[in-house]
């Protein structure tokens, strides 16, 4: 299966994105987290191309991240791009 997450981890995604490491609810932490773990869902999947219930957990992940992604697209244009441009999710 893929990594889990460290709290140490988790600590740094949150900082980075959330402004502090107590703010684990802002919507630009949530998403820098969810492409972390979608990262590493996905690099499982290239060497493991028959588990299917990493591949239903990855895509109920990239579902969650898309719904955060429109909400925050809504709220503030300016952070969304910001955001997929320091995420590199978009080519």
């Amino acid at each position: 299966m893929a990594e889990y997450l460290s709290k140490e981890k988790k600590k740094e995604i949150f900082k980075e994105y959330g402004g502090s490491e107590e703010n684990t609810g802002s919507v630009e932490a949530q998403i820098a987290l969810f492409t972390h773990r979608i990262k590493g869902l996905s690099d499982h999947l290239k060497t493991n191309r028959k588990d299917h219930a990493c591949r239903t957990a990855l895509l109920g992940l990239v579902g969650q991240r898309k719904r955060l992604l429109t909400y925050l697209a809504k709220k503030d244009i300016e952070k969304y791009r910001s955001l997929i441009e320091k995420l590199g999710i978009r080519k």
